[in-house]
């Protein structure tokens, strides 16, 4: 008799599973490395090119925050899990006629880069809404693809968007070129955290660091982050569309 061997298929809600676990483990181990609680990091899940099965499966385990980039991936998914708890992140370069469904829909915006962005956002955002929390990304490293205000121009445009209505200034975000080494994004890191504190210093309320990636968040932790944005390590690749 002929007996076929029973192969066991890994189900995708065990293997994201198994994904956030890792993640976590690693956030604890770099936070515990730097004297830090891991519980002063938040992970934030990049959902981007994922379907809306693969953010219930992650809503399922614990994680709260989400990150898009584009309008039209993210709304359908924002509006399917309306009432869940999610805090939507919108993480994507910002253009100027995309700011209202954005001031509508999500609760964080980490790329605002310009005076303009800031003022369309507070101007569209609704006042049944909470403020809406938002991060300046600076352009910390040599690399042209990334966006962001120059640091020299930072302290200017961090005083201008403070008192916009409907916005609350949480803090700065940054981008790093994905073949650095880790001792230069560590470096990175730590200007952007030494930017942080001179903002501080002139009496910006800053509370947030919204800078790691999946392959450079342990080093980010090391230097001060407080937002981790994660999809790869996550999620793995990408869907196709």
């Amino acid at each position: 008799m002929l007996i076929t061997p029973q192969i066991s298929v890994s189900r995708p809600e065990d293997e994201l599973a198994a994904r956030v676990a890792a993640v976590r483990a690693r956030m604890a181990q770099a936070a515990c490395a730097a004297g830090r609680d891991v519980h002063s990091v938040t992970l934030l899940a990049v959902s981007k090119g994922h379907d809306l099965s693969r953010v219930r499966a992650a809503l399922a385990l614990g994680l709260a925050d989400f990150g898009e980039n584009y309008l039209d991936e993210a709304l359908p998914k924002i509006r399917a899990l309306e009432g869940s708890g999610v805090r939507w992140h919108f993480i994507g370069r910002l253009q100027a006629n995309k700011t209202r469904p954005v001031a509508t829909h999500f609760d964080w915006v980490h790329g605002v880069d310009r005076l303009r962005i800031g003022e369309r956002l507070s101007a569209q955002r609704p006042f049944h809404a909470a403020a809406l929390n938002v991060c300046i990304q600076v352009h910390i490293a040599d690399d042209p693809a990334k966006g962001g205000v120059p640091p020299g121009e930072l302290l200017p445009l961090l005083h201008a968007v403070a008192p916009l209505p409907r916005l609350r200034l949480r803090g700065l975000m940054c981008m790093l070129p994905h073949d650095i080494g880790a001792a230069e994004q560590r470096a990175a890191f730590a200007r952007l955290a030494a930017l942080a504190r001179e903002a501080r210093a002139a009496g910006l309320p800053l509370d947030t660091l919204s800078m790691g990636m999946s392959a450079d968040f342990e080093a980010a932790i090391t230097e001060g982050a407080t937002i981790v944005r994660i999809g790869t390590a996550l999620f793995g690749d990408r869907m196709q569309p």
